[in-house]
């Protein structure tokens, strides 16, 4: 049995979700709330976040892996480049701590929520001149690096949904809301109970 410990808005746990529903396997999800972690998931790693996923008695718990792990084969995998790796890498370790500051901005007082948006933003232009040239980051077609990226994106643009909107990117903006209206977002977002509450796994991606 694969089981997966996830948490519906984390945007890491998104995008593992992203490349399990873009993969012929089935994991038993098991939704968490943060602020009250499972014993059996610290356990199994102790960081204590998430996404974790148990196969075969490996614990896998940092989201690009279980998305390599789903994608194994696959040719989403087989065609990432480095250039994608390295765009994502940026979003992880630059963007990422970006985002944290300006969503809690109030926990940051050293500076405005305006400077934290604006840092933001060097890596939303550097998006919003890939997709002048084709509909997603790198292609007509989402890439491992769109899949991982876009959760990211999504929050960042929730801080301010105003803002955001009447922003200057319009390419961005078109990349961003077809997703969220995708069959493919819809597919990851269902509401589970969660686990500690009703002890229930449930298969996912959901058959039909």
């Amino acid at each position: 049995m694969t089981t997966l410990y996830s948490f519906r808005r984390c945007p890491y746990a998104m995008r593992a979700r992203l490349g399990i529903v873009q993969s012929n396997k089935t994991v038993h999800l098991r939704e968490i709330i943060l602020k009250n972690k499972p014993e059996a998931m610290l356990q199994a790693s102790p960081k204590g976040t998430v996404p974790v996923l148990i196969t075969n008695n490996k614990v896998i718990d940092e989201s690009l892996d279980i998305m390599k792990w789903a994608l194994e084969g696959s040719e989403l995998l087989l065609s990432a480049t480095n250039e994608m790796f390295q765009l994502i890498r940026e979003n992880d370790d630059i963007f990422k701590s970006w985002l944290d500051k300006y969503k809690y901005a109030d926990r940051y007082p050293e500076y405005s929520e305006i400077y934290y948006r604006e840092q933001g933003e060097l890596f939303l232009n550097k998006l919003e001149q890939r997709l002048t040239t084709s509909p997603m980051l790198f292609s007509k077609q989402y890439s491992f690096a769109d899949l991982a990226i876009l959760p990211f994106i999504r929050q960042f643009a929730f801080v301010d949904i105003h803002w955001f909107r009447q922003s200057k990117y319009k390419n961005l903006q078109r990349w961003l809301f077809e997703f969220i209206e995708s069959e493919l977002f819809n597919s990851i977002m269902n509401k589970y109970p969660t686990w500690l509450d009703s002890h229930q796994e449930f298969i996912f991606p959901e058959q039909k």
